[in-house]
């Protein structure tokens, strides 16, 4: 074993996950650990926050033993956001965290949407974004109307990897990319926006650059004095560590959610999409969708089957036979519908099909969401995309990979190291222990292609059929819930 090393960690959505590598991006060694979701009442997903610390520590022992001192030049951290945990001044959670899944907020998030012009989106964030129920304003309105007592208390409002940060640092800071919501194109927190929550302003963390070293790792954990950098969102870790650094470059990221990207320095102002500020050299224009690898767990339960059976299920049914329209909004949609009462429908079943056709049609019905995705997102980066860089739990499938470049017609180059935004954290921390000069340098240091999926021409006229129902399904669906 030879330094430098790198350590990349990542607290998803589901799990923690974590790794060391060499400085050729291979994983040296690896960790993951789950940990649950509580969903006590419909709409609500929430986490304990000592449940992601309990794994970084442990990810930070296992990674660490036997490794010389000093041959770790430091590691990086990034995570799920839109998950929300409110930190009081001793650095203590006050209540369980609140998912990126939850929904509670929307009614808070409506109050504070109808403050906000068109204009006002387009200066701030350069597309016309909503603020939806994950919004963390809409989180601390809901905070400060429901438990004034525990909103006293915050000091901090904070997402998963900057609160696993100050455990083991001490340092209270975000990015501005984790907090792209109540950021502006500039890097700075929008004190017009931010004010519209009295004492929200307060509770925001300090803002550093991502490829930053914010401090140390404390005496009394593993890996001590090993620099810590603050990285960013597992999204754009993600996308990094799958390859996207210049113009033109695109990502498909597969998880609990569907991630897609473009990088390109032009900008043409598209609903549903979000335009990030440039940030070490990248304009990205990305989005996320609800329910991805989570449909996939979804009929996973239901059938009593594991997700690699899901995708072995598909491969049964017939490709030359329409499957069932799925609607994967199994907890409302976000990118590019912003829709929280959406809900997953199946359609077009008749009796000759079964758990096959079902789990065909689920992932399908995941791919016809980042169909939809895909265009808006070309659209405001005025760039038409051949190949995307593929990555994510979801890419592990064969049968979805080829799935996914059938539906949206478009090859896909599935990188070595799936868990992209361990090595985007890792990569990361690279630029900040002096490295790496450039993230393109650092892509093109550590990303690996593995295998290339083409579409199938033969099942195109198939997939244009399958998406133009997929999208009415959508709109007849709009506004229908048991709630309603």
């Amino acid at each position: 074993m030879t330094g430098p090393l790198l350590i990349g960690i990542d607290v998803g959505t589901t799990s923690v996950k974590a790794a060391l590598f060499d400085m050729n991006g291979t994983a040296l060694n690896a960790y993951a650990s789950a940990y649950p979701t509580s969903r006590l009442r419909p709409g609500e997903a929430e986490q304990n926050p000592d449940h992601w610390m309990t794994r970084v520590l442990e990810a930070l022992s296992v990674l660490t033993a036997g490794v010389p001192q000093g041959m770790i030049a430091a590691a990086g951290l990034c995570s799920q956001v839109n998950t929300h945990v409110f930190v009081d001044g001793h650095g203590k959670s006050l209540l369980p965290a609140i998912l990126w899944q939850d929904g509670r907020c929307a009614a808070e998030a409506a109050v504070l949407d109808a403050q906000v012009t068109e204009a006002d989106r387009l200066k701030w964030w350069g597309a016309p974004l909503p603020i939806d129920a994950s919004h963390p304003m809409a989180r601390a309105l809901w905070l400060k109307s429901k438990h004034p007592e525990l909103w006293a208390q915050t000091r901090f409002v904070m997402v998963p990897k900057d609160y696993c940060l100050l455990q083991l640092t001490g340092a209270g800071c975000t990015d501005a990319m984790s907090s792209f919501g109540v950021v502006d194109g500039q890097l700075r927190y929008i004190d017009a926006l931010t004010s519209l929550v009295p004492g929200f302003t307060a509770r925001l963390p300090p803002l550093t650059g991502f490829t930053q070293a914010v401090g140390a790792i404390k005496t009394e954990f593993p890996g001590a004095g090993i620099p810590l950098v603050a990285a960013t969102m597992d999204a754009w870790a993600g996308i990094l560590g799958a390859g996207a650094a210049r113009d033109g470059d695109a990502v498909y990221l597969s998880g609990t959610s569907e991630v897609a990207a473009i990088v390109s320095q032009a900008r043409v102002p598209t609903p549903g999409v979000i335009a990030f500020p440039e940030c070490g050299g990248i304009v990205l224009h990305a989005g996320p969708t609800q329910s991805g690898g989570a449909s996939v767990a979804w009929l996973s339960q239901i059938l009593g089957k594991s997700a690699e059976e899901i995708s072995s299920l598909a491969a049964m049914s017939d490709p030359a036979r329409p499957a069932p329209i799925f609607l994967p909004h199994l907890q409302g949609e976000r990118a590019p519908l912003w829709d929280i009462a959406a809900r997953g429908a199946f359609a077009g079943l008749d009796s000759s099909m079964g758990a096959p056709e079902m789990a065909r049609g689920v992932l399908e019905g995941v791919a016809y969401s980042v169909r939809l995705l895909l265009a808006s997102l070309e659209a405001s980066a005025a760039t038409k995309v051949e190949t995307l860089r593929h990555a994510g739990g979801g890419a592990r499938s064969d049968v979805w990979c080829q799935i996914r470049a059938d539906v949206l017609g478009r090859g896909l180059e599935r990188v070595v190291n799936l868990d992209s935004g361990v090595l985007g954290a890792a990569l990361m921390a690279g630029i900040g222990a002096g490295l790496f000069d450039t993230i393109p340098a650092a892509t093109a240091a550590l990303v690996k292609v593995g295998r290339r999926f083409e579409p199938d021409g033969k099942r195109a006229a198939m997939h244009e059929v399958g998406f133009a129902r997929y999208l009415d399904l959508y709109y007849r669906l709009k506004g229908f819930s048991l709630d309603a």
